[in-house]
């Protein structure tokens, strides 16, 4: 059997998706989702337009992987020797990214125009939230390696988990900078980890009077 046939053209260039995707974020911060182009792009970024289309089919899926690169470039776990310190400072670090304006635009852009797209949220899905999920996971494994954490026996109920803890965390960050408008600073993050890891305190048990049974 003869081996498949193997792709001709030009090797897809690092650099150039890096300008692409770094000159889309820029092009939306000013023009807005609905007057971006991908001339537009093409033209900041110094490529060809054909070579946009080679790499994406519309501007919907070109602005999600450019959100997805800025994520994946600029949230890393920290490591600072507990559970606790590593989700406060990565609810600060999270914060701090939307709060640049090429990060809170391009989210917002694409999650407004996913609401009336199935096939844009899927790409959301799979391009950003599930590579997201590495952080969670990569956090609670760290955890249990401490001892922090009980491993769990059940796999499914540890993937609900660890699906929950990404949308407690993201959600409260995200709704916090981009609906509310509200600081996202040190003493938010820590009751935010407090919150999350020790839960609402429970009622003290009632007193029973003297001389009762």
């Amino acid at each position: 059997m003869s081996p498949p046939a193997r792709r001709t053209g030009r090797p897809r260039s690092a650099e150039a998706d890096r300008a692409i995707l770094g000159a889309t974020r820029a092009a939306l911060v000013e023009l807005g989702w609905s007057k971006l182009t991908m001339g537009d792009v093409a033209a900041r970024a110094g490529v060809a337009k054909t070579t946009l289309y080679r790499r994406w089919t519309n501007k919907s899926e070109l602005v999600v992987d450019a959100v997805a690169a800025l994520l994946d470039e600029q949230l890393e776990l920290p490591d600072l020797g507990s559970l606790r310190a590593d989700v406060e400072e990565t609810v600060l670090r999270f914060a701090a990214l939307l709060a640049r304006p090429e990060a809170r635009t391009s989210l917002m852009a694409v999650v407004a125009e996913a609401t009336r797209d199935e096939a844009l949220r899927e790409r959301i899905r799979t391009a950003i939230v599930d590579r997201q999920k590495r952080l969670v996971l990569l956090g609670r494994e760290r955890a249990q390696a401490r001892g922090e954490l009980l491993r769990e026996a059940d796999l499914a109920a540890a993937a609900r988990n660890a699906d929950l803890i990404f949308d407690v965390i993201a959600g409260a960050v995200m709704h916090r900078t981009l609906v509310s408008a509200d600081a996202v600073d040190a003493p938010w993050a820590r009751d935010f980890a407090e919150l999350l890891l020790c839960g609402l305190p429970a009622p003290a048990p009632a007193q029973k009077p003297a001389g009762s049974v």
